[in-house]
């Protein structure tokens, strides 16, 4: 070794690299959830229904029909603003799988699956972030059903315990259109399945008229219909006479659901495309 080389200082040593912790399951989930609700900046059109819809039904539904079926446009927006929030979550839900489909059509998911994070992080986070959809959209039918004349028999109190109780109904609906997304090729046709399940579902149910008025079989129907035992639930909830069994009811189709279909759609999500 020459005296110069015995001279020169040592080499730096090289820092270790900068490994941090796993953000966790919720903070990922999160995550995914706050880039759900800001797709919407990107496609302004799905606000139509969490905006639009929403008034329009409420109002074009108690003013048509509440002289002919309750006597008064004020009776029936009484007997009818809990089914409207009901059909609403209903309708807004069909874009938890829409979305996630586009998601999935342009290989933004491909790339999720190549993260280093909880798996399941994309799909709950997605899910999660509608229901930001769902209360927006209720409470905008509630604003406009209090503009005309609807008013909760029960107070402030109830109408937080209903909204509560509709974004646990919606979010277990929406896995079933999470689980269409991921079986179907198109965003147009998770749309169109979709619509052919929620229109049996929500207009034949109790949202409209008393089911005493119909046939028998169509009172069987609507006696186990998920979409009429959450409204029976909700009038309960909001007209100062809740029932626990009414609620129980309406949360088991969702219970269900969420056993169901949440394993399911993580299979779906896992394999290869």
């Amino acid at each position: 070794m020459s005296p110069r080389d015995a001279e020169a200082p040592a080499p730096a040593p090289v820092p270790p690299l900068d490994r941090h912790p796993p953000a966790g399951p919720v903070r990922e989930t999160l995550v995914f959830a706050g880039r759900a609700v800001r797709k919407l900046r990107h496609n302004p059109e799905q606000l139509f229904d969490v905006i639009v819809s929403p008034i329009m039904f409420t109002v074009m539904f108690t003013y048509l029909f509440g002289g002919a079926l309750a006597g008064s446009p004020q009776d029936y927006l009484q007997f009818l603003l809990p089914g409207i929030l009901v059909q609403t979550v209903m309708f807004t839900s069909v874009y938890t799988g829409f979305t996630l489909n586009q998601d999935i059509s342009k290989g933004v998911f491909d790339r999720f699956r190549a993260l280093p994070i909880w798996r399941p992080a994309p799909i709950a986070g997605a899910i999660a972030g509608d229901v930001l959809r769902y209360t927006a959209s209720a409470l905008i039918v509630l604003a406009v059903g209090m503009g005309i004349g609807y008013r909760p028999e029960a107070g402030p109190a109830a109408v937080l315990a209903a909204l509560a109780l509709l974004n646990l109904f919606a979010f277990g609906i929406g896995w079933v259109f999470t689980a269409l997304a991921l079986l179907v090729r198109t965003p147009g046709t998770v749309m169109t399945l979709s619509w052919m399940v929620l229109m049996p579902l929500t207009f034949a149910s109790n949202i409209y008229v008393d089911p005493a008025t119909m046939p028998g079989w169509l009172q069987a129907f609507v006696a186990v219909n998920p979409v009429a035992l959450i409204v029976t639930a909700l009038r309960g909830v909001l007209g100062a006479m809740p029932d626990a069994v009414d609620i129980g009811l309406a949360l088991v189709a969702p219970a269900l659901i969420v056993a169901v279909f949440g394993p399911l759609t993580m299979r779906l999500y896992a394999r290869e495309r």
